[in-house]
């Protein structure tokens, strides 16, 4: 990729009712990005089967509070050919991916041809960004409880993304009791690294250099691998400077 940002969140509220907003800070350099003081965001709410209700709380966070103008991309219930789902990421600013189920969303992405479009936005200079499976959706592989939508005991399982970041991503590393222990079983037989990233924490890409961002003090991003029969897990330093992208993906 010629161009490429990204903000990858592991989890955390953005005012849906009942919940208090969490990712403010986060979301603030989604925007800072861009280099506008109100640029175009697109929701896609793939994931959460095209919910409406999702895309009221989105407008609220990043339309009413932070000064976005809000649109939205209905994949499923839309209609739309994929020239007009070409058009309408081409055009805009800020690419937000909603949570929910990251298998099913991968599979209608693919009916669209999203790959080549998200990859042909970010060289564009699009911002790329997106909460739990909005997140898992830019690496090459993502640690997923899509199976879970229809049977809340089954596993979880990996997830094919779209392998703009060459590793396999796991969200809610702290917050859901399974997901440590799970990915511990996952990279096992994946080769590479894992990112898990905390609730209220987020990978950020410029280019070819990275950063971790956090809303709260607590909220952390790690770097996941077996090496030599070892299962290692190290914290990634958060810092304001960015570092070599290379030097987390590999062990």
């Amino acid at each position: 990729m010629e161009k490429m940002e990204i903000v990858a969140i592991g989890g955390g509220e953005i005012g849906r009712p009942g919940y208090s907003v969490e990712t403010t800070k986060i979301d603030k350099e989604i925007i800072r990005l861009t280099g506008k003081k109100k640029p175009k965001l697109l929701f896609i709410p793939t994931a959460s089967s095209d919910s409406a209700g999702y895309y009221d709380v989105v407008k609220k966070h990043f339309g009413k509070q932070l000064g976005c103008r809000v649109d939205v991309l209905y994949l499923i219930k839309g209609n739309l050919s994929k020239s007009e789902v070409e058009r309408k990421i081409m055009n805009t600013d800020i690419v937000y991916v909603g949570g929910g189920n990251t298998l099913k969303m991968m599979k209608v992405w693919r009916e669209y041809d999203l790959d080549r479009v998200m990859q042909k936005a970010a060289d564009k200079g699009v911002v790329l960004s997106g909460v739990s499976a909005g997140a898992i959706c830019w690496s090459r592989y993502g640690n997923s409880d899509a199976r879970r939508f229809s049977n809340p005991d089954a596993d979880l399982i990996k997830v094919r993304g779209l392998n703009f970041v060459n590793a396999l991503y796991c969200p809610y590393y702290h917050t859901e009791k399974d997901r440590i222990s799970d990915l511990k079983k996952m990279m096992k037989t994946t080769s590479g690294i894992a990112l898990a990233v905390d609730n209220c924490a987020a990978l950020e890409i410029v280019n070819d250099n990275y950063r971790i961002l956090a809303s709260k003090p607590n909220a952390n991003a790690y770097k996941v691998y077996w090496k030599n029969g070892k299962y290692v897990g190290e914290k990634i330093e958060k810092r304001n400077e960015f570092s070599p992208l290379e030097d987390l993906l590999k062990k």
